[in-house]
């Protein structure tokens, strides 16, 4: 499980430039910039984790957020929405727009820590044999 493993490392750099770099004050970011780097490090995380549970379906091109939709909403709907979250968070509004809300990339966070979770238990169980 080292692309799982791999997955974390990136959520938890990402905290760490929100915590060390981003200089929270009252609940807001100080700095866009780090706010920036999080959300593509964390988003990249849930990409890692993603692409290793559906490495079968993944030829070696990039693929649009909603091709990982597409291909979620046929394995579980809850990580479907969480990944919709994720992506208009970490990705849009931390990586682009450089948000400087705390509480929003919070959230985000949380959605990619479950999403990471939620492919490491499916990683885990052995395939049905039909």
């Amino acid at each position: 499980m080292e692309t799982i493993t791999e997955a974390r490392r990136h959520i938890d750099n990402a905290k760490g430039f929100l915590k060390n770099n981003a200089r929270k004050q009252d609940g807001l970011f100080q700095d866009s910039k780090y706010v920036k780097i999080a959300g593509h490090t964390a988003y990249t995380g849930i990409l890692l984790a993603l692409n290793e549970l559906l490495r079968e379906k993944r030829k070696k091109t990039r693929k649009s957020a909603e091709w990982y939709q597409k291909e979620l909403s046929s394995l579980d709907k809850k990580v479907t929405s969480n990944f919709a979250t994720a992506y208009e968070i970490l990705h849009l509004a931390m990586g682009y727009d450089g948000t400087k809300s705390a509480e929003l990339a919070e959230i985000g966070l949380d959605k990619a820590e479950q999403i990471i979770k939620w492919v490491e238990q499916r990683l885990e169980k052995p395939a049905v044999i039909k």
